[in-house]
Protein backbone atom coordinates (compact mmCIF):
# COMPACT_ATOMS: atom_id res chain seq x y z
CA UNK A 1 0.00 0.00 0.00
CA UNK A 2 1.44 3.51 -0.98
CA UNK A 3 0.72 5.72 1.92
CA UNK A 4 1.52 8.55 -0.16
CA UNK A 5 -1.46 7.97 -2.07
CA UNK A 6 -4.21 11.27 -2.03
CA UNK A 7 -6.84 11.08 0.58
CA UNK A 8 -10.23 9.56 -0.32
CA UNK A 9 -13.14 12.66 -0.57
CA UNK A 10 -17.05 12.83 -0.04
CA UNK A 11 -18.59 14.40 -2.61
CA UNK A 12 -22.50 14.12 -3.07
CA UNK A 13 -22.74 12.13 0.31
CA UNK A 14 -21.20 9.41 -1.60
CA UNK A 15 -17.71 8.55 -2.09
CA UNK A 16 -15.56 8.61 -5.02
CA UNK A 17 -12.06 7.90 -5.62
CA UNK A 18 -9.94 11.08 -5.82
CA UNK A 19 -7.35 9.60 -7.66
CA UNK A 20 -6.59 6.37 -9.15
CA UNK A 21 -4.77 3.81 -7.11
CA UNK A 22 -3.67 0.68 -5.84
CA UNK A 23 -6.76 0.66 -2.81
CA UNK A 24 -10.26 0.45 -4.02
CA UNK A 25 -13.31 -0.08 -2.43
CA UNK A 26 -15.34 -3.19 -4.32
CA UNK A 27 -18.65 -2.25 -5.76
CA UNK A 28 -20.91 -4.09 -3.68
CA UNK A 29 -18.79 -2.44 -0.30
CA UNK A 30 -20.20 0.45 -1.70
CA UNK A 31 -23.57 -0.27 -2.72
CA UNK A 32 -23.73 -1.32 1.11
CA UNK A 33 -22.30 2.00 2.37
CA UNK A 34 -24.71 3.79 0.40
CA UNK A 35 -27.74 1.66 1.56
CA UNK A 36 -26.42 2.44 4.93
CA UNK A 37 -26.14 6.25 4.44
CA UNK A 38 -29.60 5.81 2.80
CA UNK A 39 -31.10 4.61 5.84
CA UNK A 40 -29.26 7.51 8.48
CA UNK A 41 -30.71 10.11 6.17
CA UNK A 42 -34.04 8.27 6.48
CA UNK A 43 -33.96 8.47 10.54
CA UNK A 44 -32.40 11.98 10.69
CA UNK A 45 -35.36 12.87 8.58
CA UNK A 46 -37.46 11.19 11.27
CA UNK A 47 -35.90 12.13 13.85
CA UNK A 48 -36.43 16.14 12.83
CA UNK A 49 -39.44 15.44 12.07
CA UNK A 50 -40.23 14.35 15.03
CA UNK A 51 -37.96 16.80 17.20
CA UNK A 52 -40.62 19.31 14.95
CA UNK A 53 -43.65 17.49 16.21
CA UNK A 54 -41.94 17.38 19.74
CA UNK A 55 -41.88 21.13 19.41
CA UNK A 56 -45.60 21.68 18.56
CA UNK A 57 -45.94 19.26 21.33
CA UNK A 58 -44.18 21.43 24.10
CA UNK A 59 -45.56 24.66 22.40
CA UNK A 60 -49.16 23.12 22.55
CA UNK A 61 -48.63 22.14 26.21
CA UNK A 62 -46.95 24.89 27.29
CA UNK A 63 -50.23 26.40 25.86
CA UNK A 64 -52.17 24.19 28.63
CA UNK A 65 -49.96 24.81 31.21
CA UNK A 66 -50.28 28.58 30.83
CA UNK A 67 -54.20 27.51 30.60
CA UNK A 68 -53.94 25.48 33.32
CA UNK A 69 -52.41 28.19 35.41
CA UNK A 70 -55.01 30.79 34.85
CA UNK A 71 -57.90 28.08 35.65
CA UNK A 72 -55.96 27.68 38.90
CA UNK A 73 -55.15 31.49 39.70
CA UNK A 74 -58.88 31.86 38.98
CA UNK A 75 -59.96 28.44 40.60
CA UNK A 76 -57.76 30.01 43.55
CA UNK A 77 -59.48 33.69 43.93
CA UNK A 78 -62.63 31.72 43.15
CA UNK A 79 -61.88 29.71 46.43
CA UNK A 80 -60.91 32.45 48.17
CA UNK A 81 -63.82 34.10 47.62
CA UNK A 82 -65.90 31.78 48.28
CA UNK A 83 -64.17 31.29 51.66
CA UNK A 84 -64.97 34.60 52.65
CA UNK A 85 -68.25 34.66 51.91
CA UNK A 86 -68.46 31.78 53.98
CA UNK A 87 -66.64 33.43 57.01
CA UNK A 88 -68.77 36.58 56.09
CA UNK A 89 -71.70 34.52 55.75
CA UNK A 90 -70.83 32.58 59.20
CA UNK A 91 -70.34 35.98 60.97
CA UNK A 92 -73.60 37.09 60.07
CA UNK A 93 -75.47 34.05 61.07
CA UNK A 94 -73.25 34.13 64.17
CA UNK A 95 -74.57 37.65 65.00
CA UNK A 96 -77.93 37.01 63.52
CA UNK A 97 -77.74 34.14 66.36
CA UNK A 98 -76.69 35.84 69.09
CA UNK A 99 -78.94 38.51 68.50
CA UNK A 100 -81.99 35.81 68.34
CA UNK A 101 -80.22 34.82 71.74
CA UNK A 102 -80.75 37.35 73.05
CA UNK A 103 -84.09 38.15 72.08
CA UNK A 104 -85.27 35.12 73.25
CA UNK A 105 -83.79 35.19 76.87
CA UNK A 106 -85.50 39.14 76.90
CA UNK A 107 -88.52 37.35 76.01
CA UNK A 108 -87.79 34.08 78.64
CA UNK A 109 -87.25 36.83 81.03
CA UNK A 110 -90.69 38.70 80.04
CA UNK A 111 -92.18 35.85 80.28
CA UNK A 112 -90.91 34.67 83.55
CA UNK A 113 -92.20 37.97 84.83
CA UNK A 114 -95.77 37.57 83.44
CA UNK A 115 -95.68 34.17 85.17
CA UNK A 116 -95.14 35.38 88.48
CA UNK A 117 -97.70 38.22 87.51
CA UNK A 118 -100.10 35.74 86.79
CA UNK A 119 -98.98 33.42 89.68
CA UNK A 120 -99.74 36.63 92.22
CA UNK A 121 -103.05 37.27 90.47
CA UNK A 122 -103.95 33.89 90.79
CA UNK A 123 -103.03 33.90 94.25
CA UNK A 124 -104.85 36.87 95.42
CA UNK A 125 -107.54 35.83 93.56
CA UNK A 126 -107.83 32.74 95.10
CA UNK A 127 -107.38 34.30 98.52
CA UNK A 128 -110.39 36.32 97.82
CA UNK A 129 -112.55 34.13 95.31
CA UNK A 130 -114.38 33.04 99.01
CA UNK A 131 -114.16 34.70 101.51
CA UNK A 132 -114.69 32.90 104.82
CA UNK A 133 -114.13 35.42 107.87
CA UNK A 134 -116.15 36.16 110.72
CA UNK A 135 -117.36 39.74 111.17
CA UNK A 136 -117.24 41.02 114.37
CA UNK A 137 -120.23 42.36 116.54
CA UNK A 138 -121.12 45.78 115.80
CA UNK A 139 -123.81 48.17 116.06
CA UNK A 140 -126.03 48.71 112.91
CA UNK A 141 -127.39 52.19 112.58
CA UNK A 142 -130.25 53.03 110.70
CA UNK A 143 -130.19 55.40 108.12
CA UNK A 144 -133.16 55.89 106.00
CA UNK A 145 -136.24 53.91 104.62
CA UNK A 146 -137.19 52.83 101.04
CA UNK A 147 -140.24 52.49 99.73
CA UNK A 148 -140.88 49.40 96.90
CA UNK A 149 -141.59 50.56 93.66
CA UNK A 150 -142.96 47.20 92.02
CA UNK A 151 -143.99 45.07 95.53
CA UNK A 152 -145.84 45.11 98.41
CA UNK A 153 -144.42 47.34 100.92
CA UNK A 154 -144.72 44.51 103.74
CA UNK A 155 -143.58 41.29 101.18
CA UNK A 156 -139.67 41.60 101.34
CA UNK A 157 -137.33 43.45 103.91
CA UNK A 158 -134.29 44.43 102.07
CA UNK A 159 -131.04 45.08 104.09
CA UNK A 160 -127.74 47.02 102.71
CA UNK A 161 -124.78 46.57 104.47
CA UNK A 162 -121.37 48.47 103.98
CA UNK A 163 -118.27 46.84 104.54
CA UNK A 164 -114.46 48.05 104.23
CA UNK A 165 -112.35 46.01 106.33
CA UNK A 166 -109.76 47.51 108.93
CA UNK A 167 -105.64 47.15 107.45
CA UNK A 168 -103.42 45.96 109.91
CA UNK A 169 -99.73 47.33 110.45
CA UNK A 170 -97.57 46.07 112.47
CA UNK A 171 -95.33 48.35 114.74
CA UNK A 172 -91.90 47.55 115.82
CA UNK A 173 -89.98 48.62 118.40
CA UNK A 174 -88.55 51.73 118.66
CA UNK A 175 -90.65 52.91 115.92
CA UNK A 176 -93.62 55.19 116.07
CA UNK A 177 -96.41 56.07 114.14
CA UNK A 178 -97.63 60.04 114.08
CA UNK A 179 -101.15 61.18 111.90
CA UNK A 180 -101.10 64.90 111.60
CA UNK A 181 -104.29 67.00 110.37
CA UNK A 182 -103.24 68.14 107.28
CA UNK A 183 -101.23 65.83 104.95
CA UNK A 184 -99.07 68.52 103.61
CA UNK A 185 -97.33 68.71 106.70
CA UNK A 186 -96.72 64.45 106.34
CA UNK A 187 -95.40 64.78 102.87
CA UNK A 188 -92.50 67.80 103.75
CA UNK A 189 -91.01 65.42 106.72
CA UNK A 190 -91.14 62.71 104.54
CA UNK A 191 -89.25 64.70 102.26
CA UNK A 192 -86.99 65.87 104.49
CA UNK A 193 -86.22 62.31 105.92
CA UNK A 194 -84.17 62.52 108.71
CA UNK A 195 -85.18 64.94 112.03
CA UNK A 196 -82.79 65.44 115.30
CA UNK A 197 -85.58 64.85 118.18
CA UNK A 198 -84.92 66.20 121.49
CA UNK A 199 -85.34 63.22 124.03
CA UNK A 200 -84.61 63.72 127.46
CA UNK A 201 -81.50 66.25 126.76
CA UNK A 202 -80.30 63.67 124.33
CA UNK A 203 -80.81 64.38 120.41
CA UNK A 204 -81.64 61.41 118.48
CA UNK A 205 -81.24 61.30 114.63
CA UNK A 206 -84.67 59.82 113.87
CA UNK A 207 -85.11 58.79 110.23
CA UNK A 208 -89.17 59.46 108.54
CA UNK A 209 -89.65 56.57 106.12
CA UNK A 210 -93.11 56.18 103.81
CA UNK A 211 -94.46 52.21 104.03
CA UNK A 212 -97.12 51.06 102.52
CA UNK A 213 -100.09 48.95 103.57
CA UNK A 214 -101.69 45.55 103.09
CA UNK A 215 -104.74 45.00 100.51
CA UNK A 216 -107.90 46.24 101.53
CA UNK A 217 -111.10 45.44 100.62
CA UNK A 218 -114.67 46.50 100.62
CA UNK A 219 -118.37 45.84 99.47
CA UNK A 220 -121.67 45.87 100.25
CA UNK A 221 -123.73 42.90 101.53
CA UNK A 222 -127.29 42.99 100.28
CA UNK A 223 -129.54 40.76 102.77
CA UNK A 224 -132.95 40.00 101.83
CA UNK A 225 -135.35 38.38 103.98
CA UNK A 226 -138.45 37.53 101.88
CA UNK A 227 -142.18 38.09 103.07
CA UNK A 228 -143.64 35.18 101.82
CA UNK A 229 -141.22 31.98 102.31
CA UNK A 230 -140.19 30.30 105.51
CA UNK A 231 -137.16 27.88 105.74
CA UNK A 232 -138.20 24.53 108.13
CA UNK A 233 -135.58 22.05 110.22
CA UNK A 234 -135.98 18.94 111.60
CA UNK A 235 -138.68 17.80 109.92
CA UNK A 236 -138.88 14.29 111.92
CA UNK A 237 -138.12 10.77 109.92
CA UNK A 238 -141.41 9.14 110.14
CA UNK A 239 -142.11 6.20 107.24
CA UNK A 240 -144.45 8.12 105.09
CA UNK A 241 -144.12 8.78 101.75
CA UNK A 242 -142.35 11.90 100.51
CA UNK A 243 -145.63 13.20 98.81
CA UNK A 244 -147.53 12.53 101.98
CA UNK A 245 -144.86 14.71 104.15
CA UNK A 246 -144.86 17.32 101.87
CA UNK A 247 -148.87 17.64 102.11
CA UNK A 248 -149.03 17.34 105.49
CA UNK A 249 -146.45 20.48 106.10
CA UNK A 250 -148.54 22.03 103.71
CA UNK A 251 -151.81 21.56 105.94
CA UNK A 252 -150.12 21.92 109.02
CA UNK A 253 -149.12 25.43 107.93
CA UNK A 254 -152.32 26.40 105.87
CA UNK A 255 -153.87 27.63 109.07
CA UNK A 256 -151.69 28.53 112.46
CA UNK A 257 -152.73 28.24 116.42
CA UNK A 258 -151.05 31.96 116.40
CA UNK A 259 -153.38 33.31 113.63
CA UNK A 260 -150.71 33.11 110.10
CA UNK A 261 -150.29 31.20 107.90
CA UNK A 262 -152.56 30.69 105.20
CA UNK A 263 -152.57 29.50 101.65
CA UNK A 264 -149.94 28.07 100.54
CA UNK A 265 -148.24 28.38 96.62
CA UNK A 266 -145.58 25.54 97.10
CA UNK A 267 -143.77 23.28 99.49
CA UNK A 268 -140.15 22.20 98.53
CA UNK A 269 -139.14 19.50 100.57
CA UNK A 270 -135.87 17.38 100.99
CA UNK A 271 -136.79 14.00 102.79
CA UNK A 272 -132.52 13.39 103.19
CA UNK A 273 -131.94 16.90 104.86
CA UNK A 274 -135.43 16.69 106.78
CA UNK A 275 -135.80 20.51 105.33
CA UNK A 276 -138.42 22.29 103.69
CA UNK A 277 -139.09 25.52 101.85
CA UNK A 278 -142.27 26.80 102.30
CA UNK A 279 -143.91 29.33 100.10
CA UNK A 280 -147.30 31.68 101.07
CA UNK A 281 -149.42 32.83 98.34
CA UNK A 282 -150.07 36.34 100.71
CA UNK A 283 -147.36 38.80 101.39
CA UNK A 284 -146.74 39.46 104.92
CA UNK A 285 -147.70 36.08 105.71
CA UNK A 286 -144.22 34.89 106.99
CA UNK A 287 -144.42 37.45 109.87
CA UNK A 288 -145.89 35.50 112.75
CA UNK A 289 -143.84 32.14 111.57
CA UNK A 290 -140.49 34.85 112.09
CA UNK A 291 -141.35 35.01 115.51
CA UNK A 292 -140.66 32.09 116.79
CA UNK A 293 -138.58 29.45 116.37
CA UNK A 294 -140.36 26.58 117.26
CA UNK A 295 -143.60 25.40 115.74
CA UNK A 296 -145.70 22.38 116.74
CA UNK A 297 -145.74 19.81 113.60
CA UNK A 298 -149.02 17.08 114.30
CA UNK A 299 -148.32 13.86 112.75
CA UNK A 300 -150.21 10.85 113.32
CA UNK A 301 -151.42 11.73 116.94
CA UNK A 302 -148.00 13.05 118.43
CA UNK A 303 -146.56 16.90 118.05
CA UNK A 304 -143.11 17.74 117.00
CA UNK A 305 -141.71 20.67 116.84
CA UNK A 306 -140.17 22.12 113.98
CA UNK A 307 -137.21 25.06 113.66
CA UNK A 308 -138.39 27.66 111.93
CA UNK A 309 -136.14 30.77 110.20
CA UNK A 310 -137.00 33.04 107.89
CA UNK A 311 -135.61 32.66 103.64
CA UNK A 312 -132.68 35.39 103.09
CA UNK A 313 -131.07 35.96 100.49
CA UNK A 314 -127.58 37.40 100.73
CA UNK A 315 -125.03 38.67 98.17
CA UNK A 316 -122.13 40.79 97.58
CA UNK A 317 -122.01 43.43 95.39
CA UNK A 318 -119.52 46.37 94.43
CA UNK A 319 -116.87 44.66 95.56
CA UNK A 320 -113.66 46.12 95.11
CA UNK A 321 -109.88 45.34 96.16
CA UNK A 322 -107.63 48.36 96.96
CA UNK A 323 -104.11 49.33 98.17
CA UNK A 324 -103.83 51.86 101.06
CA UNK A 325 -101.49 54.38 101.26
CA UNK A 326 -101.51 56.63 103.97
CA UNK A 327 -101.27 60.31 103.32
CA UNK A 328 -100.99 61.64 106.65
CA UNK A 329 -99.45 59.13 108.59
CA UNK A 330 -95.46 58.61 108.73
CA UNK A 331 -93.40 56.46 110.38
CA UNK A 332 -90.55 56.99 112.60
CA UNK A 333 -87.26 54.64 113.11
CA UNK A 334 -84.41 54.55 115.11
CA UNK A 335 -85.76 56.09 118.01
CA UNK A 336 -83.01 55.27 120.80
CA UNK A 337 -84.16 53.64 124.22
CA UNK A 338 -84.12 56.36 127.25
CA UNK A 339 -84.69 55.76 130.94
CA UNK A 340 -87.93 57.30 130.36
CA UNK A 341 -91.35 55.50 130.20
CA UNK A 342 -93.16 54.98 127.06
CA UNK A 343 -95.85 57.71 127.58
CA UNK A 344 -93.06 60.49 128.23
CA UNK A 345 -91.01 59.86 125.39
CA UNK A 346 -94.42 59.62 123.27
CA UNK A 347 -94.71 62.86 124.45
CA UNK A 348 -91.72 64.22 123.30
CA UNK A 349 -91.81 62.96 119.90
CA UNK A 350 -95.63 64.79 119.93
CA UNK A 351 -94.06 68.04 120.57
CA UNK A 352 -90.93 67.84 118.58
CA UNK A 353 -92.78 67.30 115.38
CA UNK A 354 -95.92 69.70 116.26
CA UNK A 355 -93.76 72.84 116.49
CA UNK A 356 -93.77 74.62 112.79
CA UNK A 357 -90.59 75.40 113.34
CA UNK A 358 -89.46 71.80 113.30
CA UNK A 359 -91.52 71.69 109.44
CA UNK A 360 -94.57 70.12 111.94
CA UNK A 361 -98.36 70.49 113.03
CA UNK A 362 -101.03 69.46 114.41
CA UNK A 363 -101.17 65.64 115.23
CA UNK A 364 -104.43 63.75 115.17
CA UNK A 365 -103.25 60.63 116.74
CA UNK A 366 -99.10 58.95 117.69
CA UNK A 367 -98.50 55.59 118.79
CA UNK A 368 -95.30 54.84 120.07
CA UNK A 369 -93.76 51.33 120.87
CA UNK A 370 -90.37 51.02 123.31
CA UNK A 371 -90.39 47.30 123.68
CA UNK A 372 -91.40 44.39 121.78
CA UNK A 373 -94.03 45.27 118.81
CA UNK A 374 -97.78 45.78 118.36
CA UNK A 375 -100.15 46.08 115.76
CA UNK A 376 -102.25 49.03 114.57
CA UNK A 377 -105.18 49.39 111.93
CA UNK A 378 -106.37 51.85 109.07
CA UNK A 379 -109.57 52.52 108.18
CA UNK A 380 -110.64 54.46 105.03
CA UNK A 381 -111.07 58.19 105.61
CA UNK A 382 -114.35 58.69 104.43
Amino acid sequence: MDLTSPPLSLKDNGFSMATPGPFSIPDDEMERLQEELKEWKEKVEQAEKAKADLLLCKVSADEECIKAEEELIKLKDFQEKQHKDIIMSRDTHERELYLLNQENAELKREIDKLKEDLAECNSVLSRFSQIKKKVAEMKVKFTHMEDMKDDYADMNTHCVFGVTTKIPFRLNQDQALLTFEDEEVAQRLTEMGKHAVNLDNKIADVRVKPFTLEMGMKFELHVTISGKKINVSEVPELSLPEDWMRDKLELNFYKSEQGGGGEIENVDYDQQSRTAVITFLRPGATNVFTRCTKYPFFVNGRCYRLSVSPNTDVHLEKFQIFCAISKKTILLQGIQETEDDEESVQDMIEIHFQKPSNSGGEIEKIKYVSKGATWVSFEEDT
